[in-house]
């Protein structure tokens, strides 16, 4: 009997081989451009042509590394960027358990405002939630009482309000993802939680989180990724970065430090700094997902 041997075919790649252009256009140009622009002093006098650029090396990491305001900067980051994603978490899938209970109408109502919330554009949602929490015209402060306090004025009320209009404008999409992943759920497992005297909590823990991990997984990490590289939200309703720059995030710090003070080379370092991070956090997502195939 003759055994069959499988050649290897180039038709895969040539069915991929416009997306790997494209992304290689969008994606690793500008990037082999951010790291090589790191590398120089390459200032507002460079971009106009009246002076050489300079190779510094790892110069503008060193002075990026002895600033202080950067690691005050960063560990402001990822306290953010934790508390949107443990919010926007707890929000999305205490709705998506919702959309299992209710009826059809309701369902349909909150599901249509979901999507509504998600489909905003950033400033726009950004300039709507400063009107709401206004110190002037605000309904808010007129419903809660605080006369004409200014949320944007204090460092944690300013990222308390940015938080909530990234929560409002992120919890839809895990709140749909996780939805879908309840649904598909065999009935038959729910009913016998119930059955056996488990609260909602109970079935959520035991039940539908381990069975639903996966799907967590990926919302976790998208999440993540998403509330690291908060920009406008930030920029908009606290007008730059706050008051002395007490509410800057590492892409509102780059932007100043590249535009603002026209140190492109130092930007450059922030960006890669965040870039190293965020891969890392995607090693760590593609780590426990080899882990849970393995587990299958």
């Amino acid at each position: 009997m003759t055994s069959v041997t499988h050649r290897p075919t180039w038709t895969p790649w040539l069915y991929l081989a416009p997306a790997l252009l494209v992304l290689g256009g969008l994606l690793v140009y500008p990037i082999w451009q951010l790291g090589l622009i790191s590398f120089f002093r390459y200032t507002q006098a460079q971009v106009s042509g009246g002076e050489p650029t300079t190779f510094q090396g790892f110069g503008n990491y060193s002075a990026l590394f002895s600033d202080p305001q950067f690691w005050q900067v960063l560990l402001a980051t990822v306290l953010f960027a934790a508390a949107c994603v443990v919010s926007t978490l707890a929000v999305g899938c205490a709705l998506a358990v919702l959309l299992t209970r209710v009826r059809a109408v309701p369902r349909l109502a909150l599901m249509l405002a979901a999507l509504g919330a998600w489909a905003t554009p950033a400033v726009t949602g950004s300039t709507v939630w400063l009107f709401l929490f206004d110190p002037d015209f605000g309904p808010v402060n007129r419903l809660l009482g605080l006369g004409d306090h200014s949320w944007t004025y204090g460092r944690l009320s300013a990222f308390l309000l940015v938080l909530l209009e990234v929560v409002w404008c992120s919890f839809p999409f895990v709140m749909v993802t996780v939805y879908a992943g309840i649904r598909a759920v065999p009935a038959e497992v729910l009913e016998a939680a119930a059955l056996d005297g488990a609260s909602q909590w109970r079935i959520w823990r035991s039940v539908l989180a381990p069975m639903l991990r996966p799907i967590l997984t990926v919302v976790t990490i998208q999440s993540v990724i998403w509330d690291f590289k908060v920009f406008t939200q930030i920029y908009v309703m606290t007008n730059g970065g706050g008051i002395a720059g007490q509410n800057l995030v590492l892409n509102v710090y780059a932007y100043q430090q590249a535009f603002a003070s026209s140190q492109y080379g130092l930007g450059s370092a922030i960006g890669v700094v965040m870039l190293l991070i965020l891969l890392a956090v995607t090693l760590v997502y593609l780590r426990l997902l080899h882990r849970q195939g393995e587990d299958l």
